[in-house]
């Protein structure tokens, strides 16, 4: 890879680990330190998701227009200043403004990370995304062990951490991407050929792809929100569930050698990638709506995130490919807003249907849905086909 992607994935870890400072610890504070009830909790975090839908599609935007470089330092200062004042002001409503201040400068710079790595190494096929999806998980997985060290200390001393994460971060970015060119010239179109009109076809083709990608996001921020009330119903331990957390992390970052192979060798194709990973997602329900012990939820996790291997990283691999020169940015902030939408809208779907038919209907609801994400994994490279263009590539670079 080239050192400037590795650059990237390493702004991207630190990014997500500023992020994480504040995720496992915002119901917590919210409820048992502002008093306030869950359901404001959960309020506060819909804003939060909310902005970050905008900031996405925002700063997909400004990458088009101003580039990666200015597009991060701008998202990450508009995430300092809201943590500052989130360190020093954090009454209910302050937390409101500033955590969605957060949420909308954090979510401009993802779309920017991630159109960024593909210009750095456009003949990398999914690679480059693969590594930022990575990173990602890396970021969560130290954000929030950091995050529960320094809570054991003094609960405020969380919104200190997170102001200096994204203080050390911004001054990485100002040092480390500058400079970093764009290739608009081949950018993003992945060998597509131009023609008039195109724009709009390869949009709609993303849009039907976007369709069967919240949906997966949808039934995946379950195990973030119901699973989790649903195991410790059945007396498992919330320690237990949290293991299951650390499993996923960590197949994430040890099975990259395998995927790489089985990717390469097998499955060589984006929409191959697609169609595998969503089969795989309705096995580990299909697991899950059956699962009454530890061992139970642990084979769907472990199914589960085989599952998100394959489809995570290949959909901002598709919209990079069907961007114009010139649109990369926009296409991946719309990706990255339909994912954040996910997982906004998630746990609320959820808790309607648990609320009124109880666990066993939720899984059946999202096993079924499952057969939409089929269909637009189907259905959304045909507007290509009528104009003589497909997403794949050779083998080696769809690896």
């Amino acid at each position: 890879m080239p050192k400037i992607l590795w650059l990237i994935i390493l702004g991207m870890a630190v990014n997500v680990t500023a992020v994480s400072f504040l995720w496992p610890m915002n119901t917590i504070f919210i409820h048992q330190e502002l008093g306030q009830p869950l359901a404001a909790a959960g309020i506060v975090l819909m804003f939060n998701a909310g902005a970050g839908v905008i900031g996405n599609l925002i700063g997909g935007r400004l990458f088009d227009r101003i580039g990666g470089y200015w597009t991060i330092l701008l998202g990450l200062g508009i995430a300092l200043i809201s943590a500052v004042l989130l360190a020093f002001f954090h009454s209910y409503y302050q937390y409101i403004a500033f955590l969605a201040g957060i949420g909308f400068g954090g979510g401009m710079t993802f779309p920017a990370f991630y159109a960024m790595a593909g210009n750095v190494w456009p003949e990398g096929g999914r690679r480059p995304f693969n590594a930022i999806y990575v990173a990602q998980n890396v970021g969560v997985a130290s954000g929030t062990a950091m995050a529960g060290v320094v809570a054991s200390i003094e609960m405020d001393y969380i919104f200190f951490a997170n102001a200096l994460s994204y203080v050390l971060l911004i001054l990485f970015a100002a040092a480390a991407y500058k400079g970093v060119e764009v290739k608009r010239s081949s950018a993003g179109t992945g060998g597509l050929q131009e023609a008039a009109g195109s724009q709009k076809y390869r949009l709609k083709a993303l849009f039907i792809l976007c369709g069967g990608f919240i949906i997966c996001w949808i039934a995946y921020v379950q195990w973030q929100s119901n699973v989790s009330v649903h195991i410790q119903s059945l007396g498992i331990p919330l320690s237990s569930y949290s293991v299951l957390w650390t499993i996923n992390g960590a197949m994430i970052v040890l099975m990259q050698p395998i995927m790489a192979f089985v990717v390469r060798r097998w499955v060589t194709s984006l929409k191959g990638q697609l169609y595998t990973g969503v089969t795989i997602f309705v096995i580990s329900f299909a697991v899950l709506s059956q699962a009454e012990v530890f061992a139970g939820f642990l084979a769907a996790m472990i199914i589960l995130t085989i599952g998100e291997l394959f489809v995570w990283p290949a959909v901002p691999t598709v919209a990079y490919r069907l961007a114009p020169p010139g649109k990369e940015g926009s296409y991946q902030g719309l990706v990255n807003s339909v994912a954040t939408g996910g997982r906004m809208i998630g746990p609320l779907f959820g808790g309607v249907i648990v609320d009124a038919f109880g666990m066993g209907v939720l899984f059946y609801v999202l096993l079924a849905t499952f057969g939409i994400a089929f269909l637009c994994v189907a259905l959304f490279d045909r507007p290509l086909k009528r104009h003589g263009e497909t997403v794949e590539r050779d083998a080696e670079q769809a690896a």
